[in-house]
């Protein structure tokens, strides 16, 4: 079974998909039936697998990850059975986002510029970094995979991103002068790497310490008083930047539909269904939406 979760694998990869997550889990099963002698996907054998996970929401994905390989395997060799997707009846729920109000952002940036090393790039780093997907929209990979010659007069060139897609993101004349003054800085470090986003040794950001560090900057901030499940999260400033840009959105349907896709093809969006995700979840746009709806019925209910 390994051979043809290499073969699954290899396929998918060539598509362009990482499935780093995915081999962990995919090699995971394979071990676990080949126990038992097992060399094609059984419906009960993968049911008592996922089983194994602690939670719903990683039994259904542990689940789900097996159904596209069986898929897959099934096309070749019709012996592997496919299991039911939905057996362990989960449901996803999106989170609702944290949106950062104007001071909420000043208050994290103004505490990314305060980190020690005082005096070396690192206060620069995230204040910047930070600055440039509070402004952009960028998710984090993006922003932290950014490379110099990517930093174009026209704006940032993002390639293969979510979804493989390589998109030019414009910038203000104020974003684009903050990020040329950090690289300015950035360049005086003596390191052979070409990342935008650096550390004080010189080497790309790792992910792990991005997060470590989001989570200082909001206790030194007090942005982790926030309640709830709605505490900050970092991809909560691509959602806060969304929400922003929806709320500026022109009047006139024609003109809302031009200002939804364009903001789809800024961030990149895989659907404009993913764009209009923020309408439902933010009061204040939902609010907008009501009084359209009810100006509308009154205007009608008038003819």
């Amino acid at each position: 079974m390994m051979t043809a979760v290499d073969s699954y694998l290899a396929v998918r990869r060539a598509a362009g998909f990482d499935l780093s997550g995915q081999e962990y889990l995919l090699r995971s099963f394979a071990r676990f039936a080949m126990k038992s002698d097992e060399t094609h996907v059984r419906t009960a054998t993968a049911i008592e697998w996922a089983g194994k996970g602690p939670s719903p929401e990683q039994r259904d994905t542990r689940l789900r990850t097996v159904v596209r390989f069986a898929r897959h395997a099934h096309l070749e060799d019709t012996g592997h059975e496919v299991p039911p997707s939905g057996f362990f009846g989960y449901r996803k729920k999106r989170r609702l986002p944290f949106i950062y109000s104007k001071e909420d952002i000043e208050r994290l940036l103004g505490a990314a510029a305060r980190l020690h090393p005082t005096n070396s790039l690192r206060p620069r780093t995230y204040s910047t970094f930070f600055a440039l997907l509070a402004v952009t929209g960028l998710r984090l990979s993006e922003a932290r995979e950014l490379r110099l010659e990517d930093v174009t007069e026209d704006g940032l060139i993002i390639r293969k991103a979510k979804f493989q897609k390589t998109r030019l993101v414009p910038l203000h004349e104020t974003a684009a002068a903050g990020l040329n003054g950090y690289i300015d800085h950035r360049r005086r470090l003596l390191t052979t790497d070409d990342h935008v986003f650096v550390s004080n040794n010189g080497r790309a950001l790792n992910r792990q310490t991005i997060y470590s560090t989001f989570l200082r900057l909001l206790k030194s901030s007090g942005l982790l008083s926030a309640d709830g499940d709605r505490r900050p999260r970092i991809h909560d400033l691509r959602h806060s930047f969304a929400v922003r840009a929806l709320e500026a959105c022109p009047e006139g349907r024609d003109d809302v539909g031009q200002h939804m896709l364009a903001l789809s093809t800024y961030l990149g969006h895989a659907s404009i269904k993913c764009t209009y995700w923020y309408l439902q979840v933010t009061p204040h746009l939902m609010q907008d939406i009501s009084a359209a709806c009810e100006a509308f019925n009154l205007k009608e209910g008038q003819v």
